[in-house]
């Protein structure tokens, strides 16, 4: 088993960064033929999620519907000013798994892992944990 931690400055309040590059190289790097990666972030205002990886209308057309289901303006309890952020990194979710086959991640053809932000612009950490078996 092996463990990466990588470390992604956002730019933007809400932007959708890939990632992929950078998950493959840490498979990569752990040695694993056969297996499993594990992505999580510990973070409770930002997400990760595979889309379509072709069109950056996608990550534009997910981040205008994230808005309006949980928009800047909207009335919030919280009072921090980033509810929205946690509501939106809900709905995403924290963690993804994906296969790994002779060496690399099984990905289809359009499909791209992407670190969602909600709440930036800040430094993030995406932990990889790749499992041989």
């Amino acid at each position: 088993m092996a463990l990466s931690r990588l470390r992604i400055t956002t730019r933007a309040r809400s932007e959708m960064i890939e990632i992929t590059s950078l998950v493959r190289e840490a498979v990569q790097q752990s040695g694993a033929r056969e297996g499993l990666c594990c992505l999580f972030v510990p973070h409770t205002t930002a997400g990760i999620t595979i889309n379509e990886n072709a069109d950056p209308n996608v990550a534009r057309d997910l981040l205008a519907q994230w808005e309006k289901i949980a928009p800047t303006d909207g009335n919030y309890l919280h009072q921090e000013g980033n509810a929205p952020a946690h509501v939106k990194a809900s709905l995403v979710g924290s963690s993804e798994v994906l296969l790994v086959e002779r060496g690399d991640l099984v990905l289809g053809t359009w499909q791209g892992i992407f670190l969602c932000e909600f709440d930036g612009p800040r430094q993030r950490t995406v932990m990889v944990k790749t499992v041989s078996g």
